[in-house]
């Protein structure tokens, strides 16, 4: 499946679908990567890795965070951006959808809180956007960090996903447990639900 997304009209408008910690602050910043100890929920990196919108939750979700990092937006504005976020044809959904359907979308969100941020997976370690690193360099740098803790957590292995799809590579449990530095009966131990299909989903669509 094609990887393509055509970001033209988002980077044209300068709207904003990627964004680092602002309060959360690192307990190792590096050249190319910053490490928080705890974690942090204040990462955005939308259309970052290989794998499209697939369901209706998932596209509201991004329209969510879409109206979260832009307030300057107003609602027909945003009305154009989900038309354009929900539209196959532009590479960021597997389905089509009616318009009707964005428009309710649209309404919902426009009516929520922006003070309170869309809920976000946990982050351990970011890296930089621009970076001369290369999946497997990045991958021995957590390899690192998660060895040195002794212990994997399940947002340990979620970075691991993310890093061997945006590199292109197929996630499997042995490539988990090399990048985290541990047995592969460990990573069977510490894979819940939600990351089995996140798995699932991410493999399908390279």
């Amino acid at each position: 499946m094609s990887s393509f997304r055509n970001t033209k009209y988002l980077d044209n408008k300068r709207i904003v679908y990627r964004r680092d910690p602002i309060t959360d602050k690192p307990t190792v910043e590096a050249t190319y990567w910053d490490y928080y100890e705890n974690g942090t929920y204040e990462c955005y990196q939308l259309f970052r890795s290989r794998a499209k919108i697939t369901t209706y939750k998932s596209l509201k979700w991004h329209l969510l965070v879409l109206w979260y990092l832009n307030p300057q937006l107003d609602q027909e504005e945003f009305t154009d951006i989900a038309d354009v976020i929900s539209s196959k044809e532009h590479g960021f959904t597997t389905f089509k959808i009616h318009p009707e359907m964005t428009r309710r979308m649209v309404y919902e969100i426009s009516m929520l809180d922006l003070d309170e941020p869309p809920k976000n997976k946990l982050r351990k370690i970011i890296f930089k956007m621009i970076t001369p690193l290369t999946t497997k360099d990045k991958l021995k740098i957590v390899g690192s960090i998660i060895g040195r803790n002794k212990k994997v957590h399940k947002d340990d292995i979620y970075d691991i996903m993310l890093m061997l799809n945006h590199g292109g590579w197929k996630i499997t449990v042995a490539r988990l447990a090399r990048g985290c530095k541990c047995s592969t009966r460990t990573i069977h131990r510490n894979m819940c639900e939600e990351l089995k299909r996140e798995k699932e989903l991410l493999n399908k669509q390279l």
